[in-house]
């Protein structure tokens, strides 16, 4: 049984696992455990599901709680996946923030995945990697 909370003191190493065995591991600094740490000491809400001790899947946001909530990490181990595990955490994160709009950038292997479970897309998003990019 997959059991669902609020548990904002994942270790790296426990979100490290996760990221590699969801894929999401192949665009986050998973050989950094500095940063990744920093990544979960920064993100201010994130919800996880297990099955008994094993973390299946997580959702990091970072969010104000009343205005915006950006989802930045959605992770669910691949054996897990299509069991509703990844739209659960997405609507407890939105529980967790119901007046905040919950916003995401898609990986690519999941830009079909949104839409389908209710999500609008916008195409009005912008990306800035680098401020020299500046004009």
């Amino acid at each position: 049984m997959i059991t669902y909370q609020v548990e904002n003191n994942l270790t790296a190493e426990e979100f490290i696992q996760i990221l590699v065995r969801s894929t999401l591991g192949e665009r986050r600094p998973v050989g950094e455990p500095e940063r990744i740490e920093k990544m979960l000491q920064h993100g201010n809400l994130i919800v996880t599901a297990r099955d008994g001790d094993a973390l299946v899947g997580v959702a990091r946001s970072l969010t104000d709680f009343l205005y915006c909530t950006y989802l930045s990490d959605l992770a669910v181990d691949e054996a897990y996946q299509k069991q509703g595990i990844g739209k659960e955490l997405i609507r407890l994160t939105k529980k967790e923030t119901p007046q905040a709009k919950l916003i995401l950038l898609a990986a690519p292997k999941a830009i079909n995945y949104y839409p389908r479970i209710g999500m609008s897309q916008w195409e009005h998003c912008f990306v800035l990697d680098d401020e020299k990019a500046l004009k």
